[in-house]
């Protein structure tokens, strides 16, 4: 099938303008084009803006994405190069979860902190199972 930018914009959630600044980024060089200079997206570009965002809301730079996708359009001879390119996104990911696990780990605990507190009417419900130190961490 053929979209316009509005409907790819209502079937991916990038607005418009985003599409259109990835365009010019030259994340979207495969991109088709009337005529009259209007973009036309195919089912494949759409596969490939999904893979385009989930790299960006993973922390990836413009910069980066604009290589890869060069990577891509030159074709089999650069498969090792966008092998190590996600070999190395995937640590850069892990390390993202793994950062994200310790501060969940540690709104928990505010949260159970809280609700104690809370259910004791007082902050004092901490210090006082704690032998008086004072446990807020």
């Amino acid at each position: 099938m053929r979209y316009t930018i509005g409907e790819v914009a209502k079937i991916t959630g990038f607005s418009k303008y985003t599409l259109r600044y990835y365009d010019k980024q030259g994340l979207l060089p495969f991109l088709d084009r009337t005529e009259n200079g209007i973009r036309i997206f195919k089912d494949s570009d759409l596969s490939f803006l999904s893979v385009i965002s989930c790299l960006k809301e993973t922390g990836m730079s413009i910069k980066e994405i604009r290589e890869f996708v060069k990577w891509c359009m030159e074709g089999d001879s650069t498969l090792a190069l966008r092998l190590k390119m996600f070999e190395e996104h995937k640590k850069a990911v892990e390390e993202q979860i793994k950062n994200l696990q310790k501060n969940l780990e540690k709104i928990n605990h505010k949260i159970w902190y809280y609700q104690t507190a809370l259910e004791a009417g007082t902050e004092a419900i901490h210090t006082e199972h704690n032998g008086g130190k004072y446990v807020n961490k």
